[in-house]
């Protein structure tokens, strides 16, 4: 019996342990590295170009998946101190980030705000004046856009609240500008905080993370359920249906039936504490049960690895992803990856 006992120790000490090394030295034949350099990858609509963030408060670049020629787009701005690069349907872009770089928190909570760049070669980013959190939903198929709003930028707000608001956005004037916006969701205390996603189905739902805080110790890792709302009749589900767990919802399918999920599902068997730091990209059916939940990246099989911020093109052949280290922000990456489905 206790010959049996030590035994299973062993194995689950063993099962436990990470690997050692960098996962970049033996990836799959379906993965490839794109760029050394680089996070926050977002697809164009054409899926022949990837643009990216060189590093967080920096330049945004495209890279042309064809010629892999590099080229940035911000560079002629002094000084640029953005934190996200996505696409609009029209092939040009939305920029996140602060007028100017002040210090890591208030930059990225407070100063946060949007920004319209054209995709004319020389073109400057135009400030859409409207602030908002982390990142925000870009719809493939028209102008809307879908961000949160939390009391750092907005100080009227409840404590603790956030909003989830979609808006349109006009270009048919001289200057850019959002239009129709619409609160569309509110949670009024620390035990969900929102950050939209991915529209899909047309545009008449919306993809968005629930992150809690609430009753949480000191030093614990904050955790998050992906969640959706139907924009027609406000129903919302939680698609994850994983407490305990980490579960951000980023990139989704074409089909609108699955999404990416960065997830920690892993640390069951490989040990460590649950939250952002020790993530991995899962593949989520969007049907209600959480269930259908399939693990796509083992970044997180090496000691001090992750892989995070996916992006699936629009005919669902290719994703993007960045290579990025547990020790990091959110959001923080060293180089761009391909997975090819």
């Amino acid at each position: 019996m206790k010959a049996l006992l030590l035994l299973a120790l062993f194995l689950s000490s063993q099962a436990s342990q990470r690997k050692t090394g960098n996962p970049l030295d033996s990836l799959p034949k379906n993965m490839e590295l794109l760029t050394h350099f680089g996070e926050r990858a977002d697809i164009a609509p054409d899926n022949q170009h990837i643009a990216f963030m060189s590093k967080s408060f920096g330049d945004a670049f495209v890279i042309d998946l064809k010629t892999r020629i590099i080229r940035c787009l911000t560079c002629n701005v002094p000084a640029a101190a953005f934190l996200r690069v996505m696409y609009l349907t029209t092939g040009d872009f939305i920029l996140m980030g602060p007028e100017k770089f002040t210090d890591i928190h208030t930059s990225r909570s407070r100063d946060n705000e949007l920004w319209f760049l054209s995709q004319r070669p020389g073109s400057k980013p135009t400030r859409l004046g409207h602030k908002m959190s982390e990142g925000a939903a870009i719809s493939k198929k028209s102008l809307k856009i879908s961000f949160s709003e939390l009391p750092a930028q907005f100080p009227d707000m409840q404590q603790d609240s956030s909003r989830l608001v979609v808006a349109d956005l006009d270009l048919s004037g001289g200057t850019p500008k959002l239009t129709n916006r619409k609160v569309v969701y509110e949670s009024h205390d620390a035990s969900c905080h929102l950050e939209a996603q991915d529209f899909y189905d047309n545009d008449t739902k919306v993809t968005f993370t629930c992150y809690q805080t609430s009753g949480l110790g000191p030093g614990d890792e904050i955790l998050a359920s992906s969640m959706g709302i139907d924009l027609r009749t406000g129903a919302v589900t939680n698609f994850s249906n994983a407490p305990g767990t980490y579960n951000e919802c980023e990139g989704i399918f074409p089909d609108g039936r699955y999404t990416c999920v960065e997830g920690d599902r892993q640390v069951a068997h490989l040990g460590g504490n649950h939250g952002s730091h020790n993530i991995d990209i899962y593949k989520l059916r969007l049907d209600g049960t959480g269930k259908d939940f399939v693990r796509l990246t083992n970044f997180n099989d090496h000691e001090g690895w992750k892989a995070s911020n996916p992006v699936v093109s629009t005919d669902g052949k290719f994703m993007a992803f960045q290579v990025a280290r547990t020790t990091d922000e959110a959001g923080v990456g060293y180089g761009i990856v391909l997975y090819h489905f």
